[in-house]
């Protein structure tokens, strides 16, 4: 079953390309949490993914090869709809997920548990998440220290996007510094008289 959109898309996909992250390197602050966040829920695959116009795409993997999927496919496209984490218990029993190629074949996941990465003004631009491939419930420690993980990630992201439009604003003063400098090498009425 394909997601939804979500009810602010145009803006939701605005604050994502904000971030200026999308098929960027690794990271070691995302990778740590993504791993903390597969060690702390006890699953072989922890992902932090940004859903995109048509996919996910992995900023940091914990135990899977890929670095993004189709967002047809994305549980993550469903959790980005969710205010709380989205816990799928078992994929096989459940409607949204019974027939995922991401199910039946690799990475064959039965357990889900995702939190909507959501920027400061509520729009969700992924998720934090863990997979298992049997099923099972989360405990409501791992749950909260996966709401945890997932701020310490859009805080990562805030600090970062800030760091970039600060990193602009040096470049646009650097660049008009360097214009007004020509400007007065060339003006003849600027320049100091000979002997002056």
């Amino acid at each position: 079953m394909i997601a939804p959109l979500h009810p602010r898309e145009p803006e939701r996909l605005e604050a994502l390309h904000l971030y200026r992250i999308l098929n960027t390197e690794a990271e070691k602050s995302f990778d740590d949490l993504a791993r903390l966040a597969s060690a702390i829920c006890a699953s072989p695959i922890s992902l932090l993914s940004l859903v995109d116009e048509g996919r996910q795409w992995f900023k940091a993997r914990i135990g899977m090869a890929a670095t993004e999927t189709s967002r047809d496919v994305a549980f993550c496209a469903h959790a980005i709809l969710e205010d709380d984490v989205m816990v799928v218990p078992d994929a096989l029993a459940d409607a949204r997920f019974a027939d995922n190629p991401l199910v039946l074949a690799e990475p064959h996941i039965r357990f889900y548990a995702g939190a909507p990465l959501v920027t400061p003004d509520g729009l969700p631009v992924g998720t934090l998440c863990v997979f298992d491939h049997v099923p099972r419930r989360p405990t409501r420690d791992q749950i909260a220290a996966l709401e945890v993980l997932r701020d310490a990630v859009v805080a990562q992201l805030e600090m970062r996007r800030r760091l970039l439009e600060a990193s602009d604003l040096a470049a646009e003063r650097d660049a008009a510094l360097r214009t007004l400098e020509d400007r007065a090498a060339h003006c003849p009425r600027c320049s100091t008289p000979s002997g002056a």
